[in-house]
């Protein structure tokens, strides 16, 4: 019986046995499995040999699904889709909002994505460096030198992003089709004239006379009928040409940086005149209304000193409220809250989703808008200290000294911003915080879907691939 177990655990001496030993050596029980177990071999058998050739299929076409080199790319300047960090913290990744975009700067990267007309999004990349020259560590110094370079950089994305916007709009390639269509016309139908007036005149002359002196002056006429016509050709096509590219237009393309930084120079001297000047200007005309052994007081100067930097805030209340009511400007803080509101997301360490997105504020404490506030407010003690040292009341001079201390306002500026930017929870901090995130209500608005799928495309674009290189 140990033997039979045997032969059915192995399954070999059964298949060669002739029938009669079979049927002697196993109860028909034992057949029954001895028989079934054979089946079920044999099946495995050619199941695994029909499977042989999708094996070879398949190690064959490995190498194609091997991760491509572009793919890798996307890894790389996207990885917060791949591999967000867990952690909260709170980034030195910043943006601007653009027209029907967002720029964002980040450790090693700058980006730009702006919604072309024809609904797809175009994303560019500027790699730059990383090295920092001496000013730009000394605090209370590097702050001027990033807001202008900030400045710079920001014109330019704001010019090109306009640019974009407008890229693919059906209007766009109608309008030309159809003043290609009106200059063919307009061709045409000059050389159907001429062809006309020619004919008539060849005609004339073969019925008056065939002698070579009417003939020559045919030719004459003939020779200024196409002239004329190619000269209204050369004209069609002079305007033409007239309305391409004009000498200022490739001018400033080959000057292009040196353009940016005289916008942004026109840019900065109208907010200082603006916000800086214009005031003091003002109070200088009611210290006017003051006799002249009173305005040397040093309670009077304090105290036009802060109705100076009232009319500073009153005044940039209302040009936050004004720009706030155009149509174009509000589209823009709409981007501006689809970019604080991505940063947070990415801040949170969650994946750059539309839904993760939209559940986060967009009023974010390290603003650029809380950064202007912050200078309002230095801007007062600053003036205050040097009205009270200085001691000159002439009006000239008041303007030169304001326009000598706004780097050192940019700086102190800057270095509060970065502290409580990184003391957010501190009760005195948020002394400072509270009143940029109400400025925020008028610099930023809910944005939708698109302008956040925007944001998102501008931020993973500079998402650094050591997450501790972007910390505050």
């Amino acid at each position: 019986m140990s033997e039979n177990n045997e032969n059915v655990n192995s399954g070999m001496p059964a298949a060669e046995s002739s029938p009669d030993e079979a049927a002697s050596a196993f109860t028909p029980e034992q057949e029954a499995v001895e028989t079934r177990f054979l089946i079920e071999q044999e099946e495995a058998q050619h199941a695994a040999q029909a499977a042989e050739p999708v094996i070879e299929a398949a190690k064959d076409a490995e190498p194609a699904l091997e991760v491509q080199p572009q793919d890798q790319e996307v890894q790389k300047t996207a990885p917060m889709q791949a591999a967000p960090h867990v952690k909260p913290k709170k980034t030195t990744i910043g943006g601007q909002a653009l027209i029907e975009g967002i720029m964002m700067c980040g450790p090693r990267r700058t980006s730009i994505a702006v919604r072309k007309a024809d609904g797809s999004i175009y994303v560019e990349e500027i790699k730059k460096s990383t090295s920092e020259t001496f000013f730009e560590k000394v605090p209370f110094v590097r702050g001027c030198i990033r807001f202008f370079r900030q400045l710079v950089t920001g014109t330019a994305a704001m010019m090109k992003s306009a640019e974009i916007s407008e890229q693919g709009a059906p209007a766009e390639e109608n309008e030309a089709s159809e003043l290609l269509n009106h200059e063919t016309e307009t061709i045409k139908t000059v050389s159907d004239a001429a062809e006309a007036v020619a004919s008539d005149t060849i005609k004339e002359v073969k019925e008056v006379s065939d002698t070579d002196d009417i003939a020559a002056t045919d030719d004459l006429n003939i020779s200024a009928i196409s002239e004329e016509t190619a000269g209204k050709k050369n004209t069609a096509g002079d305007m033409k040409s007239a309305k391409g590219e004009s000498k200022l237009d490739k001018w400033v393309n080959k000057h292009s940086d040196g353009v940016m930084v005289f916008a942004a120079v026109l840019g900065l001297a109208f907010s200082i005149m603006l916000f800086i000047l214009l005031p003091r200007l003002i109070v200088d005309g009611i210290l006017g209304l003051f006799a002249a052994e009173r305005s040397d007081s040093v309670g009077l100067n304090v105290g036009l000193n802060f109705v100076e930097g009232f009319l500073r805030i009153i005044i940039f209340l209302l040009y936050l409220i004004f720009t706030s009511k155009i149509k174009d400007i509000a589209r823009v803080w709409m981007y501006h809250g689809a970019e604080h509101k991505t940063i947070a997301c990415y801040e949170a360490g969650e994946m750059l989703t539309v839904e993760n997105v939209k559940k986060f504020s967009r009023f974010h404490p390290r603003c650029g808008t809380a950064f202007l506030f912050i200078v309002v407010l230095i801007s007062i003690l600053v003036f205050c200290v040097a009205s009270v040292f200085i001691g000159v009341n002439v009006w000239w001079i008041n303007l030169l000294i304001r326009l000598a201390l706004v780097p050192l306002i940019g700086g102190i500026s800057f270095e509060i911003l970065r502290f409580t930017g990184r003391h957010d929870q501190n009760p005195v901090c948020k002394i400072f915080i509270a009143p940029g995130l109400w400025l925020q209500r008028f610099t930023t608005r809910e944005p939708n879907d698109s302008m956040i799928e925007v944001a998102i495309a501008a931020m993973s674009a500079v998402i650094p691939e050591n997450s501790k290189e972007d910390i505050w």
